[in-house]
């Protein structure tokens, strides 16, 4: 075979150079004329050099829009290399060698684009051969076919079929062979369907016109004609998902594929089969290729989707996802809008109603004007302070998503904190008959470091919702508790606001805290907001480095319970041993000069000497070119190497004395995550910003003893 390939192409070429007569080359020549009628491409280039093309055929000049050779050369330049599209070139010539020198008597495969004469980027198909011979030298012959659009080869395979089905049953064998004889070149095509079949629905024949290893084993020889019905339930049975047969065999069934194709040219059935326990997406196309309103005669392609399925899912799932996302978008901004417009308008109606009763009453004067104007400007005034609470909601809402919003820690008083709730508070519950009450017998250290205004609102919040939705006569409680105690003088606390109020539904209950939600609005409930107080509760919460939880029964009450993590004041006894250990070399790491001016006024004043750093990264080189020090107090937020990165490198340096010097962080940060990732940084503890000099000493004299 390879021989004769030879052969062919060398008297092909001896005809481009020579077209001279010649019974010889004969076949050649009947060769040239069908390749110049092929529907694809079809090329000859030089392997080597500047891969000149010596032959191209009219199929090729169709795929690139040229009118002539000449034009198509001027094209290309006449080279292979100026056929690919310039970003393609190197991978496809790399391509081509490496599958050369793994197989030189295999067909090779590539896919590049071109640019057509009018400018359009269109992707082909490329299977080539190398011949190599001391008579013609090294060339490429190659068979292409434009992938983008199958339009014309499919026009050809239907009118091909067509003649096919016109001859006689006398001329059905010869038809047969010279179909089997086209299809040896058409499968160097590289067309996009790897099966194809014709199929008549009147005779309820199959005839395969090209074979894939999924059905070959449905036909001896590819010649020979099935019934259409029994070939594709055998199909489906050996090769489709057991998930997609049920569909597969309706669609497939005779009496469906006439009803699309009598309202359509084509259509399509997209399913999954099973190879070796691998899910492959395969795409199978019917064409109607018969005349008449009665689709009789079929064009059947099968192919192999995966990616292309896979990404129309993956872009499908994606669609979905964002039209959700628009959708609840859209409801939220619905909601909001409605709450809004309501609950801003109801006390703007009010403003303007009260007003206007007041100009009245003030026109008429005399003693009952006096009193009734009185009246109309505490409504105004109700009303002005619930207009303004709606809007504060909504502003630090806003706030909150800005990158401004954060915590600060001062000293304070929890127990304090929460009585100011609660007296701010009690009119209103009072005014209502509701019994509001506070307990903090469970707070073994009263005394904090916390942001006394957010931990202040968050309280107030809750409270508030409280008090809100609880009927006359029944009941708030605040309860605070220390749940347990942590290293460096922290503590853990629970803080739960209870209530016998009207309840949280289960289903609203996994939405509470979504923005612009509320279980029943302002015109069924009788209460006005927009639903922001709880979303502004547990953004407090997160802010605080805390958590929020919540259960509600209906008609029973709900309990909000806040949990947070707070560093705790404890008061030295006068006479506790302030002395510093044996005098130690302290270097201090401190970008703020301030900060930095501070501690080591307060360390040189306890005896220690000191050094400073303004960030880790000079204190890592001092480290390196050979200052020694006891200790290294290290901050953690600072800028070109912070302390945890500046501890990370000092652990690992080779010196085995530097690599194990005592590191302690002090850092405003002091969140149990800050200080879990100081101790796995290799620090040997957190201590929190303001200094705390006896705890300061106490952590020096543990560390040092070890």
């Amino acid at each position: 075979m390879e021989e004769r390939e030879h052969r062919v192409i060398e008297q092909i070429l001896e005809l481009l150079r020579d077209p001279r007569d010649g019974e010889e080359l004969e076949p050649a020549r009947r060769l040239m004329e069908f390749m110049e009628e092929m529907p694809g491409g079809f090329l000859i280039y030089r392997a080597g050099g500047g891969e000149e093309i010596l032959y191209a055929n009219r199929g090729l000049l169709r795929i690139f829009q040229c009118e002539s050779t000449e034009e198509f050369m001027a094209l290309t330049g006449g080279s292979f290399r100026g056929m690919v599209h310039p970003e393609d070139l190197e991978e496809v010539e790399e391509s081509i060698c490496r599958q050369i020198a793994a197989s030189q008597f295999d067909l090779d495969y590539v896919e590049y684009r071109i640019i057509r004469r009018d400018g359009a980027l269109r992707w082909i198909e490329d299977y080539g051969h190398f011949i190599r011979s001391e008579a013609m030298g090294d060339v490429f012959y190659v068979f292409l076919a434009d992938a983008t659009e199958k339009t014309e080869s499919r026009r050809r395979e239907r009118e091909h079929l067509l003649r096919e089905k016109e001859q006689s049953d006398r001329e059905r064998d010869r038809m047969n062979r010279e179909h089997n004889r086209q299809l040896e070149v058409i499968e160097g095509l590289g067309a996009s369907y790897d099966s194809i079949f014709y199929a008549d629905l009147e005779k309820d024949k199959i005839l395969p016109y090209r074979l894939s290893s999924r059905t070959e084993d449905l036909f001896i020889s590819p010649s020979r004609t099935l019934d259409y019905a029994k070939c594709l339930q055998q199909y489906i049975l050996r090769w489709v998902h057991p998930d997609d047969r049920e569909r597969v065999v309706r669609e497939t069934e005779t009496d469906y594929a006439r009803r699309r194709l009598a309202e359509e040219s084509a259509y399509c059935i997209n399913y999954r089969v099973l190879d070796g326990g691998e899910t492959q997406y395969l795409q199978l196309r019917f064409i109607n290729v018969g005349q008449g309103d009665r689709p009789r005669q079929l064009v059947l392609g099968c192919r192999r989707m995966d990616e292309e399925l896979r990404r129309e899912l993956e872009q499908k799932q994606i669609l979905e996802e964002a039209l959700h996302q628009a959708n609840a978008s859209i409801s939220a901004k619905n909601t909001f809008l409605s709450n809004m417009s309501h609950d801003m308008r109801t006390p703007l109606n009010a403003i303007f109603g009260f007003t206007a009763l007041a100009r009245n009453s003030l026109a008429r004067g005399g003693a009952e004007s006096r009193g009734a104007m009185e009246g109309y400007l505490n409504r105004i005034e109700d009303a002005s302070r619930q207009l303004l609470d709606l809007i504060d909601k909504v502003l630090t809402l806003s706030w909150m998503d800005t990158k401004e919003a954060r915590a600060e820690e001062s000293p304070c008083c929890l127990g304090e904190i929460l009585e100011e709730v609660r007296d701010f508070l009690l009119p209103q519950a009072r005014e209502k008959n509701i019994d509001f009450t506070l307990d903090c017998s469970g707070v073994r250290h009263d005394a904090v470091y916390a942001d006394r205004e957010k931990l202040s609102q968050l309280v107030m919040y809750l409270a508030n919702n409280a008090v809100t939705y609880t009927p006359a006569g029944g009941s708030v409680s605040i309860t605070a508790a220390e749940a347990k105690e942590l290293p460096h003088a922290a503590s853990v606390y629970r803080i739960a606001v209870r209530d016998t109020g009207v309840g949280i539904g289960p289903d609203f209950l996994q939405q509470i805290f979504e923005p612009f939600t509320r279980e029943r609005n302002t015109t069924l409930s009788g209460i006005h907001g927009v639903g922001l107080g709880l979303t502004i509760a547990k953004n407090l919460a997160d802010l605080l480095g805390g958590a929020i939880e919540v259960s509600s029964a209906v008609d029973h009450g709900s309990t909000f319970t806040v949990t947070l993590r707070l560093r705790t004041q404890h008061a030295e006894a006068a006479e506790e041993d302030t002395e510093p250990p044996a005098c130690h070399r302290i270097l201090v790491v401190e970008d703020n000069e301030l900060n930095r001016e501070i501690e080591v006024e307060v360390l040189t004043t306890l005896g220690f000497e000191v050094d400073t750093a303004e960030d880790g990264s000079i204190a890592v080189e001092r480290l390196r070119s050979g200052e020694r020090w006891d200790l290294i107090l290290m901050d953690i937020q600072m800028p070109v190497m912070d302390g945890w990165t500046a501890t990370r490198t000092i652990r690992a340096l080779p010196d085995p004395d530097l690599a194990g010097i005592p590191i302690v962080a002090l850092s405003a940060n002091v969140f149990e995550s800050d200080i879990q990732t100081s101790l796995d940084a290799g620090m040997d503890a957190h201590l929190a910003k303001p200094v705390d000099v006896p705890e300061l000493l106490r952590t020096i004299k543990e560390i040092t003893a070890r």
